[in-house]
């Protein structure tokens, strides 16, 4: 199941963002060791979890995570121009057509078909999310490993600057380029998930 919150269905979904914020504490914290703080030591939340934010998430049918990704409006602040400037060679890509992603989280436990799957639908719904919302470039800051399996996912991505040292991890900042033949690209890769219907994204 892929559910979609924002603005607009937040209050309502605060089960399923529950579910997600502690997926992130296990992936990015107790995984991954980043350095970053734990909201009563069970919850990955951070500055930019506001009002603004918009969230892919899919669940299995009782609601658990499976896949998440938050994505952020580049006419805020966001990672990229905030912490990360040094990895764009030139000006960081912002404006109403351009969203970053952050937070892609894949639930670990789950098993390797069921992530996988969990991991194309959110892939897929990345691109009609954007085709949706009239959205023609997503930014990300990923480590040089996620990267490179980024950029074999089918879709036009490219780095926006050199490979950079940011705690000990290889970060690379990075644009995706989406259109109309994205799914097509994605499918074309072999990245095939259940598909949704997207309406506008609220401001």
């Amino acid at each position: 199941m892929l559910i979609t919150v924002d603005a607009v269905n937040r209050t309502r979904e605060h089960a399923v963002l529950r579910s997600m914020f502690e997926a992130r504490k296990r992936v990015f914290i107790d995984l991954l060791k980043w350095d970053i703080p734990a909201l009563a030591d069970r919850f990955e939340i951070d500055q930019f979890d506001d009002i603004h934010a918009h969230y892919l998430i899919v669940t299995d049918t009782a609601g658990a995570h499976l896949a998440s990704a938050r994505l952020l409006p580049t006419t805020r602040p966001a990672l990229l121009d905030g912490l990360y400037l040094d990895l764009c060679d030139g000006p960081v890509p912002s404006g109403e057509a351009i969203f970053e992603i952050t937070r892609f989280c894949l639930s670990p436990g789950i098993g390797a078909e069921r992530r996988r799957i969990a991991r194309d639908t959110l892939l897929v719904a990345l691109a009609e999310f954007a085709i949706a919302n009239d959205l023609t470039t997503f930014t990300g800051v990923a480590e040089l490993p996620w990267f490179r399996q980024i950029c074999t996912f089918g879709w036009d991505c490219r780095a926006l600057g050199e490979t950079r040292l940011h705690a000990g991890r290889a970060l690379v900042g990075l644009a995706i380029e989406i259109d109309e033949t994205t799914v097509s690209k994605l499918a074309a890769a072999g990245i095939v998930g259940e598909r949704a219907a997207f309406a506008a994204a609220a401001a």
